[in-house]
């Protein structure tokens, strides 16, 4: 396993803590777990940035410009499902 194959499983890993956090901190039983669910996403949050941005540096994460096409397209979908 190379370096950027290492770096894109830990930002999926660190993607999938945020979401975890993320619920946590929603479906939390009281203000105190939710704080600490808060704390622990935006932790998660930071250590994502950081990777994306290690990545993007060195160019193993350049996400696509969307095209006005894709757009309208996707405009379409969900306008279709209200």
């Amino acid at each position: 396993m190379n370096d950027k194959e290492l770096m894109e499983n830990m930002l999926l890993l660190e993607k999938g803590s945020c979401d975890l956090y993320m619920h946590g901190t929603i479906e939390a039983a009281n203000p105190d777990i939710s704080r600490t669910f808060n704390r622990a996403l935006n932790d998660s949050l930071s250590m994502q940035s950081t990777i994306y941005s290690k990545m993007s540096q060195r160019g193993w994460y350049a996400p696509s410009q969307a095209q006005p096409n894709q757009i309208s397209s996707v405009k379409q979908q969900f306008s279709a499902q209200s």
